[in-house]
């Protein structure tokens, strides 16, 4: 188990080494959204366009939300800024090339980044605060869905991840 703390927006893993840079995009696109952990601790704003929200049903999503599957939208980084809380960010590396960001006091998971998708988060929409006029627009990892959930709507259903 690698547990790290995440004091910025953006860490990257360089020869064991963690590699901070701050986010200082985000303040010139419009407002879309504010959210937070469930303590509060950890407060951020989204800029820029919502995107589709995915429902990912893999096991590794079913452990870490303690549910059926996680929302996400699919984020480019510069697009969150952080309000409060950055202290609060850590991180739990969950498998490889893959790391879960979450609140230390609370435990509620922030977003979750892949190496392999540099500059692109994957936030976790139930943080987000008040109505987005959203939905779910396809589930992914459905070949690994929980058994005693049905999905009950049209959307696409891919059995492994969306294709780009």
């Amino acid at each position: 188990m690698v547990v790290h703390a995440v004091h910025n927006t953006r860490f990257i893993h360089k020869r064991g080494r963690m590699v901070t840079h701050l986010n200082q995009d985000a303040a010139a696109q419009a407002e879309i959204g504010q959210g937070s952990c469930l303590c509060g601790g950890i407060r951020y704003r989204l800029h820029g366009a919502l995107p589709d929200f995915e429902a990912c049903h893999c096991r590794h999503c079913q452990k870490a939300q303690g549910g059926p599957f996680v929302v996400v939208a699919a984020i480019e980084e510069p697009a969150l800024q952080w309000l409060a809380g950055e202290d609060l960010l850590t991180a739990y590396r969950a498998s490889p090339g893959k790391e879960r960001v979450f609140c230390r006091r609370c435990g509620s998971p922030i977003f979750s980044r892949r190496e392999d998708a540099p500059g692109r988060i994957r936030l976790r929409v139930g943080t987000l605060d008040g109505a987005t006029g959203a939905s779910i627009a396809s589930h992914a990892h459905v070949a690994s869905k929980a058994d005693w959930f049905a999905i009950d709507d049209d959307r696409p259903q891919h059995a492994g991840s969306r294709p780009s």
